[in-house]
């Protein structure tokens, strides 16, 4: 069996099969702001009690502060509910963005069955968790019960061998994957994340594979915990490893496909407009010209992240017809960053600094694009109208080429500089 086959087949009580469908408890339900007053307009009709308030977390962190009398509506609504529900272990209230905030305050595991009302909640199979996205009617559902049901996916197990050259990242190895696989290419099935690269992986390299594998269509990524991730989750939470779940797949594990990659020589990997799988080596479209550069996300605003752009950005300036904004994942790498000088290296170049949170990654919070504008971001999808105007463009890429686009004007190869 495969590491999620063996997740579910815990959960369930009986060895489970692709294709089949279960019922089964839930480890940890979360939501934010924009999804939690639809779920609680729907809970309310069905319930009266969650069935565990210590398992729910509701972060905000879409609009955050509420920049709108919507989103402070949104906000209020579920201020009342925590109350009512008792959820006040793991209400987060501008600590940073849901995926990375749950996994600094050790609500993950491995083994763990966590959904979320929100698709980038498979980001938490980098820590060896079952982790998928659901709509919030099925979220109400989980918060009345503590069970949801699933039909067990099939698995690709995707391997990546070769070292990573200074100038590329794992978002360039997952966007690779995702122009080779397609937007549908993995529908409904697992993404297991294999290989030599991916055991020398850090965290939030980890993290970023795991939160795009919605963008090909999987119902969750996943990875078998390395050393790393190990260290981390036990300093997260506490406990040592003994105490953790660790699940491994059977080396004759059954997969629906396998797929290799060689990352040897890879070159700067570039979403183009408009879909996440029009993937390009950046030599194809180097000269582009921009408007804008976003460097954070739940995909890319992590400590890594902001290191290789202080790198680049050290000592110069942006160009003078760009708007470069940083947006730090959470509170925690803020104030690492700021310790570190980063914030001061982006603050000298030009760079505008926002609080912690989504920002303009759903075009509805500092930084839209008007028509005709194009920015070059660290985000996860590139979608029409995903930015703010429908008639802006987005390009998808790590934030080595972010930084280095900053300077030049133009979509830039960081080791051009």
């Amino acid at each position: 069996m495969n590491i999620t086959e063996k997740i579910l087949s815990a959960k369930a009580g009986h060895e489970v099969t692709s294709g089949e469908i279960i019922e089964i408890p839930v480890d940890l339900a979360m939501s934010h702001d924009g999804t939690s007053p639809p779920a609680i307009k729907t809970f309310e009709k069905v319930a009266k009690n969650v069935w565990d308030p210590e398992k729910i977390a509701i972060i905000f962190d879409h609009n955050i502060p509420a920049n709108t009398i919507g989103s402070a509506e949104f906000q209020k609504v579920c201020r009342d509910f925590i109350k009512t529900q008792n959820i006040t272990k793991n209400f987060i209230h501008g600590e940073g963005i849901c995926h990375q905030v749950v996994p600094e305050m050790g609500l993950v595991e491995p083994g763990m069955v966590i959904v979320g009302a929100d698709s980038h909640t498979c980001t938490y199979g980098a820590f060896g968790a079952f982790s998928t996205g659901m709509g919030a009617t099925d979220l109400a559902m989980v918060w009345a019960t503590g069970k949801t049901w699933f039909m067990v996916p099939e698995a690709i197990r995707m391997k990546v061998e070769g070292e990573l050259n200074p100038y590329i990242a794992p978002k360039d190895i997952i966007l690779n994957i995702i122009g080779e696989t397609g937007i549908a290419g993995a529908t409904y099935r697992t993404a297991e994340f294999c290989g030599e690269t991916i055991e020398k992986m850090g965290v939030e390299g980890r993290a970023t594979m795991c939160n795009m594998a919605i963008e090909m269509g999987a119902k969750n990524g996943i990875m078998e915990p390395n050393r790393e991730v190990i260290n981390y989750i036990c300093q997260r939470t506490g406990k040592n490893e003994s105490e953790l779940n660790i699940i491994k797949s059977d080396e004759d594990a059954v997969y629906s496909k396998e797929m290799h990659f060689d990352i040897e020589g890879m070159e700067p990997q570039i979403a183009c407009p408009n879909d996440v799988d029009n993937v390009k080596g950046i030599s194809k479209i180097e000269g582009t010209v921009i408007n804008q550069c976003l460097i954070g996300s739940c995909t890319n605003g992590r400590l890594s992240d902001l290191k290789d752009a202080a790198e680049i950005l050290e000592g110069k300036k942006i160009n003078d017809d760009i708007r470069l904004i940083i947006l730090p994942a959470s509170r925690e790498i803020y104030k690492q960053a700021m310790h570190l000088g980063y914030i001061d290296t982006f603050i000298d170049a030009g760079a505008i600094i926002c609080n912690p949170g989504c920002g303009p990654c759903l075009g509805g919070h500092m930084g839209v694009l008007s028509e005709g504008e194009s920015c070059i971001s660290t985000t996860n999808r590139n979608f029409k109208g995903r930015m703010g105007d429908p008639k802006s463009s987005v390009y998808l890429s790590n934030s080595k080429v972010v930084a280095a686009s900053a300077i030049k004007g133009v979509i830039t190869n960081p080791k051009d500089l």
